[in-house]
């Protein structure tokens, strides 16, 4: 499978539109069409309805791995380019809103201290652009954040050669209104909230459906729906009661015009992990190191 005729037909599937992808590609309408016809001749089967422009049952199929194997192929090729990196002295770490914790901030001064002169570049991002930035290469080294069991790693999909290993664990919270019924408890059970208004904010507080998946409940439906990493907006539209949100402590309560109530049950808690390549460059691998003599946990590979 040409993994060129691959990209064209996800990006057709995308847009939903010949033209539209061809433009964003770089080809001509026509060269679109004889990817996908190159592709359904490959496979033996047809993958994409030309009017309007969807996927057939096949290239529904087809789209549940066409991503994953795109994204392992970017990250062959950006391993193989760490084989020649030259710029030991540049480092981009991505992380999620939530991730990027007093323990990293300490360990990347030591490191600034350290390497003379350090290139630093710090990008904020969603959980699922931070993992595709570490595997292709655009980020030398990732934090992710999450709620799990104590000491449980994340459930994070299959990054390849990839380490990973734990960077923190914090007490999580609740948020609430000031003025809400709640607020001034001295904890709460996330079992009791399953019917309460939550705001669907995936890539700053902890996702609604990985609060389903830990209580084993229906229920926490979004009143409200947060795109994107402003962390300050998440709490403005929770000060509204537009909804609740669950987010690690130490920067819950440090947010505005909420009140911040621990949660006790399940008990969980939040835990960021620091995802790199099998092979860092150097000022990745410094990092790693200064961050797991702060904080010892168990790695995975």
């Amino acid at each position: 499978m040409d993994p060129h005729l691959l990209r064209t037909f996800v990006a057709v599937l995308e847009h939903r539109s010949f033209s539209t992808a061809a433009s964003v590609l770089g080809y001509t309408q026509s060269a679109v069409s004889q990817h996908i016809a190159a592709l359904e001749a490959d496979l033996g089967t047809r993958l994409v309805e030309r009017r309007p422009v969807t996927a057939t049952a096949a290239g529904t199929r087809l789209m549940e791995h066409a991503p994953g194997l795109l994204l392992r192929l970017d990250a062959a090729r950006a391993d193989l380019a760490r084989l020649h990196d030259t710029r030991p002295s540049r480092l981009t770490v991505a992380h999620t809103p939530a991730a990027f914790g007093p323990a990293v901030a300490q360990a990347l001064e030591r490191l600034h201290h350290a390497a003379h002169p350090l290139e630093l570049e710090v990008r904020v991002l969603g959980r699922e652009a931070v993992i595709e930035e570490v595997l292709t290469g655009r980020a030398d080294l990732g934090l992710v954040d999450g709620a799990t069991a104590p000491s449980d790693p994340l459930p994070l999909p299959d990054l390849g050669p990839t380490t990973t290993l734990a960077a923190a664990e914090q007490e999580l919270a609740v948020l609430f209104p000031d003025g809400h019924p709640l607020a001034r408890r001295g904890s709460v059970r996330l079992t009791d909230l399953t019917q309460a208004h939550w705001i669907d904010a995936p890539d700053t507080a902890i996702p609604l459906d990985r609060l389903r998946a830990v209580c084993r409940a229906d229920g926490f439906r979004a009143r409200i729906r947060h795109r994107g990493t402003d962390l300050h907006g998440l709490a403005a539209l929770a000060a509204a009661g537009h909804g609740l949100a669950v987010l690690p402590m130490p920067l819950a309560a440090a947010l505005p015009g909420v009140a911040a109530v621990p949660l006790t049950q399940p008990r969980l808690v939040h835990r960021t992990e620091l995802i790199h390549p099998a092979n860092p460059t150097e000022a990745a691998r410094q990092l790693a190191e200064l961050v797991a003599d702060r904080r010892p946990g168990p790695q995975r590979g």
